[in-house]
């Protein structure tokens, strides 16, 4: 079926599909390693690309094929390449878009791990960058230098929910003959789609909302067009951090409840974001589906709904986090994001752990903040958890 002018739910659920000789209903996992040819010519006419085929599943595999393709469908890109893990796609992107001298701008509240990636590892090749607030994109313009070659937003961020301008982003990017890569794991294609913003790249985590059931890592990297294609497949391929099958094939079957998930989990965020609010724990709530977050006029124009992703301050900072993640007893204290479970976390002592206090501070990461992922559950049954763990 083709489904390039079908609906986002139709899409979900058949795009990237592929004919079975044996009649499934659904992609089978090719579970090898490697691809016999029919006789020597073929072999040679698929290695030097002259004939379609699979090879080598680093290389390619018809079960993470499917995958890719439904994704880049999703994201309105040429196509996708499927890694291992999402970091596995952050590395990709480093790798395939810097070099030695380049310069890079980013979030500075960004995923903690892709900052660490670029602190502690790129800087030993000659590779710098410059950490803002994207949010007001004057700050992206002011931190851009001649040789910036990557400017990398996550929007909205992690952990504080800082909405970009993407098209703005995107404007200031081209301008100075840089690349604009998105991280859209926060929002999933359901609720952004950066491609048509003006982004080159974007990012997933599938391993968050994508997959949604907190049982497969994976990322995937979708390009706008052709030639960043295969720049990042080139690298992937190399480096040999591919997707193997049965993620593929497990990441595909949780897409296809995407919409229905989010649907769910969002309006629930809605309702607990807004009950937060009138908690006199909390200092302050950050869900971009709020009125009074600084970005929800940009939030309702370049997406489709507010998410499923809560951060809050609690008035008593550090301690206050600590004993509150003690205290939950419905909400799973667990890092990672986008299940069917609702999850929570500290940022300061659990993920950002590793980022000085005062880069955490300068980033928006406070003592006191929590990071809410809400699932599926009954939104009463959640309120009723955060009302006992916050009056204890």
């Amino acid at each position: 079926m083709n489904t390039k002018n079908a609906g986002f739910h139709t899409k979900l659920v058949h795009a990237g599909a592929m004919h079975d000789p044996l009649g499934s209903a659904v992609t089978p996992i090719y579970q090898t390693s490697t691809f016999a040819f029919h006789n020597a010519q073929e072999g040679a006419d698929r290695f030097a690309g002259k004939a379609d085929g699979y090879i080598y599943t680093r290389l390619g595999n018809p079960t993470i094929r499917s995958f890719e393709h439904c994704v880049a469908e999703l994201e309105e890109g040429c196509d996708s390449v499927a890694t291992s893990s999402g970091m596995g796609a952050v590395n990709t992107v480093y790798m395939a878009l810097l070099q030695q001298g380049s310069h890079v701008v980013s979030t500075a509240s960004v995923y903690g791990p892709s900052r660490g990636l670029m602190e502690v590892h790129f800087s030993r090749f000659g590779v710098a960058a410059t950490y803002v607030d994207t949010s007001d994109v004057r700050n992206i313009e002011t931190a851009v230098r001649p040789e910036t070659r990557l400017v990398y937003v996550e929007t909205p961020s992690n952990p504080c929910m800082q909405v970009t301008d993407i098209e703005a982003a995107a404007r200031i990017a081209h301008a100075h003959s840089a690349f604009l890569v998105v991280d859209n794991t926060f929002a999933s294609p359901y609720l952004q789609q950066p491609l048509l913003l003006g982004a080159d790249v974007v990012l997933h985590s599938v391993t968050k909302f994508i997959n949604g059931h907190a049982d497969v890592v994976g990322g995937v990297l979708v390009a706008k067009e052709e030639p960043m294609l295969q720049r990042l497949r080139s690298v992937m391929i190399a480096t040999g951090c591919n997707m193997d099958p049965h993620q593929a094939f497990l990441v595909h079957r949780g897409l296809k409840t995407l919409a229905l998930r989010l649907d769910r989990a969002q309006v629930s965020a809605q309702r607990i974001a807004a009950w937060l609010e009138e908690r006199p724990e909390v200092a302050w709530v950050r869900y971009v589906g709020l009125p009074s977050h600084p970005q929800h006029e940009l939030a309702k124009k370049q997406m489709r709904g507010f998410g499923a992703m809560i951060s809050f301050e609690l008035k008593d900072g550090l301690d206050a986090g600590r004993r509150l993640m003690d205290r939950v007893g419905l909400a799973t204290l667990a890092v990672s994001l986008g299940g069917v479970e609702t999850l929570i976390e500290h940022p300061a002592s659990m993920t950002h752990a590793g980022i000085s206090r005062e880069e955490r501070q300068r980033a928006g990461i406070t003592d006191g903040l929590v990071r809410y992922s809400v699932g599926i559950e009954d939104p009463e049954d959640l309120i009723e958890d955060l009302r006992q763990a916050l009056k204890a």
